[in-house]
Formats: structure tokens, C-alpha cells, sequence
């Protein structure tokens, strides 16, 4: 049985989130502008890596996931907010999030159309409740497409320790 969800599923489909390429050991800060007041505001930065068994380009080099599954997963991680996430100006509700590097330090498959370890960031703020309001929580996805570079094990990701199968 090759998985149980389809990617597009497990994102929650595919105007929910933003996918990039990149290497296990890139770190990159986005930049956020809530551009309201956010004083009271929480953050929670957190990671998974899931394996896809197959993702398909287009002719502009895009990725498309329509016939992709994910067939597994490791454990989901919690990333540091206190040295991740930086609130540069809450009344103007501007906040940088670093994604840190070495997220996932498995096996990747060089040039792999087959068994690709995607890293999923999320980014979950909850604003308090105010008059006439209830607590509003919601998060922001980017998806990483890995891929191998030098010091990285040439390996297939299934075969690490701390793989979860879907099947």
C-alpha cells in the first residue's frame, strides 16, 4: 500500500501553503507583518519532516504534488521561540522567524524522484480574546523540499531510525 493521504490532504491543500527547495543545513528568516497591534500575542514554531514517495515537476520547474503520498514520518519537533522568533516592532505587529538549520539530519537520496523527505515549519500565533471577539489562533505552513548535499548520508529516509510508516 503505497499511503494513506495524499500531500494535498495532509497540508490541507495547496493554496495553504508556501513549498521551497532547499538543503538540510539552510537556515532562512522570513519576515511577517501582521500590521496591527500585537502585544499579547503567542507564538509556537514547530517542524515535521514526512517522506513523499514521489513529487512531479512542471514544465517551469514547479513542484506538483497531485499524485504524490505521503508513506511516512518522523516524530514532530518543537523550535526554540525564544531564539527562533523575534518581535522587531509589536505595535506595528512586524515579527522575523528563523527556520534553524539541521531540522532533519537523516538520509536523503541524491537526485531522489523517490522516497523525498519534505520539512514542514509551522508557524501558529493566537491572538487573546477581546471585547466581542474570542481567541483567534491560526498558522502559517511552508513546506521544504530536501534535497542531498555533501555530509549528508546518501541514503534512502525510510531506512532511518525513527521512520514512521503509514503503511
Amino acid at each position: 500500500m503505497a499511503g494513506v493521504l495524499t500531500l494535498g490532504q495532509w497540508l490541507g491543500g495547496p493554496d495553504n501553503v508556501k513549498v521551497e527547495s532547499t538543503f538540510p543545513s539552510s537556515s532562512r528568516t522570513y519576515s511577517y507583518n501582521f500590521a496591527q497591534n500585537i502585544t499579547g500575542w503567542t507564538f509556537n514554531l514547530d517542524a515535521q519532516t514526512v517522506v513523499v514517495n514521489s513529487i512531479a515537476y512542471d514544465r517551469t520547474g514547479e513542484p506538483n504534488f497531485a499524485d504524490s503520498q505521503i508513506v511516512g514520518y518522523f516524530n514532530s519537533q518543537q523550535v526554540s521561540t525564544s531564539s527562533y522568533i523575534a518581535v522587531v516592532s509589536a505595535a506595528l505587529g512586524l515579527v522575523n522567524v528563523t527556520h534553524p538549520p539541521n531540522l532533519y539530519t537523516g538520509g536523503i537520496i541524491p537526485d531522489a524522484r523517490a522516497n523525498i523527505p519534505l520539512l514542514v515549519m509551522g508557524l501558529t500565533w493566537t491572538q487573546p480574546a477581546i471585547t466581542n471577539q474570542p481567541v483567534q489562533i491560526n498558522t502559517h505552513r511552508i513546506a521544504k523540499i530536501l534535497a542531498w548535499e555533501p555530509g549528508v548520508p546518501p541514503t534512502n529516509p525510510i531506512l532511518e531510525s525513527g521512520y514512521h510508516s503509514l503503511t
